[in-house]
C-alpha cells in the first residue's frame, strides 16, 4: 500500500454510515495502588485500595470505539443494557463517542448490563497485572419483544448503512443480543441489501450464522471447519473453500502467524504481524481487527489492503496496556510508514 492510497483510503472512511449489533459491555477498570494495601480488621484479607475507576465500551462497545477513531460519518449501535448503575456508565462511555446515535440502543429493567470489571495491580517500571476477573452477565435469553425490537431497528437501518458488524460475545451462549431471530433477520438483511457489507465475529463461533463476511481467530476457525488451524497451506485452502461456499470474504486471525484472507472469487492472502515493540495486551485486539477489517472493506480497500491496516491497527492497540486501546489514522500511518 503506498501513502497516496492510504490516504484516500482513511478519507472515504469518513464519509461511510456505520451499524453495530451485538453484545455491548462495560469494561471497567479498578486500578490499585498496592504500595496502599491493607489487611481487613474483620476478615484477615488483604484490603486493595482503588486509586482510580475508568469505564469504557467494551465487546461490541470496543468495536465502536475502535471505528469512532477513525472518524465515519455516523454510528448506530444497536443492542441493549440493563437499567442500573453500569448500563448508566456504558451509555455514557458510549455517548462520548463521535457521531454515534443510540437511538436503537435499548435499555431494560428485566437485564443486567453485561459488565467486565477489571482490577488492576500497577507496579513501577511494570505492566499493570491483572487479578481476578468480576463480571456480570444476563443468565437468560432475551425476551421475545425486545428481540422484535432489535430485528425491526436491524430492518429500519439497513438501506442507509455501508457496513453492519456483528458482535456476538454473550458470555453465556443463548442469552445475547444474537439470537435466532436476530440471525434470520440477518439472513434477510444479506439477501435484501446485497451492496451491504455484513462483517461476523463470534466467541462462540459462526456455526449456526448465515453467509455473511466471517472474521475468525484459529480456534473459532478449526471449530468451524472440524479441522485443526495447522499449516497456512492447509488454512488457507479451506478459508477459500468457506469464502466460496458462503460468497462472502473470510479471514482468519493466527496470532503471531498473521492473518490469512480468502474472497469468494478464489483470491487469497497471507499478511504477517508487524514487529513487537516491547510488552504488549492483547484483550481487546481481534475487536480492532474486526472494526478495521470492516471499515476498510467499505472504503473500497481490496483484500490485501483491508488485511495491511488490519494488522497495523492491531500492532498499535497490543502496546497500549491496561486498556481496550484503539488506532487512530495517524497511528495507522506511522505504524506502515515509519
Amino acid at each position: 500500500m503506498t501513502p497516496d492510497r492510504f490516504t484516500a483510503l482513511t478519507t472515504a472512511f469518513h464519509r461511510l454510515r456505520v451499524g453495530i449489533v451485538g453484545d455491548f459491555s462495560l469494561d471497567r477498570y479498578f486500578d490499585i495502588d498496592p504500595a496502599r494495601a491493607e489487611v481487613s480488621i474483620e476478615t484477615g484479607l488483604p484490603v486493595h485500595q482503588i486509586i482510580r475507576v475508568r469505564c469504557q465500551p467494551g465487546a461490541a462497545g470496543n468495536i465502536t470505539q475502535n471505528l469512532a477513531a477513525l472518524a465515519p460519518a455516523v454510528l448506530w449501535p444497536i443492542g441493549e443494557c440493563g437499567d442500573d448503575g453500569e448500563g448508566f456508565e456504558l451509555r455514557r462511555s458510549l455517548q462520548r463517542l463521535a457521531n454515534l446515535r443510540l437511538d436503537h440502543f435499548q435499555t431494560r429493567a428485566d437485564r443486567l448490563t453485561f459488565t467486565y470489571t477489571k482490577p488492576l495491580l500497577h507496579h513501577s517500571g511494570r505492566p499493570p497485572e491483572e487479578l481476578s476477573r468480576l463480571d456480570l452477565k444476563s443468565s437468560a435469553p432475551m425476551a421475545p419483544k425486545l428481540e422484535q425490537t432489535l430485528a425491526a431497528s436491524l430492518h429500519l437501518l439497513a438501506p442507509q448503512l455501508d457496513v453492519l458488524i456483528v458482535m456476538d460475545q454473550a458470555g453465556i451462549r443463548g442469552c445475547g443480543v444474537i439470537s435466532a431471530g436476530i440471525l434470520a433477520a440477518l439472513a434477510e438483511i444479506s439477501r435484501t441489501h446485497p451492496r451491504l457489507i455484513l462483517m461476523a465475529d463470534s466467541r462462540h463461533g459462526l456455526g449456526g450464522f448465515p453467509p455473511l463476511a466471517f472474521k475468525m481467530n484459529a480456534v473459532e476457525f478449526a471449530v468451524l471447519t472440524g479441522r485443526p488451524a495447522e499449516t497456512i497451506n492447509a488454512i488457507t485452502a479451506r478459508a477459500t473453500e468457506l469464502a466460496r461456499r458462503n460468497g462472502q470474504p473470510v479471514f482468519v486471525t493466527l496470532a503471531e502467524r498473521g492473518m490469512v484472507g480468502a474472497a469468494p472469487d478464489g483470491t487469497v492472502e497471507h499478511v504477517p504481524v508487524l514487529p513487537l515493540r516491547g510488552a504488549i495486551d492483547i484483550v481487546g485486539a481481534g475487536d480492532t481487527v474486526t472494526a478495521m477489517l470492516s471499515l476498510a472493506l467499505a472504503a473500497g480497500a481490496t483484500l490485501r489492503e483491508a488485511m495491511e491496516l488490519a494488522q497495523a491497527a492491531a500492532s498499535v492497540v497490543v502496546h497500549q496496556l491496561g486498556t481496550t486501546g484503539v488506532a487512530t489514522a495517524a497511528d495507522l500511518r506511522s505504524r506502515l510508514f515509519p
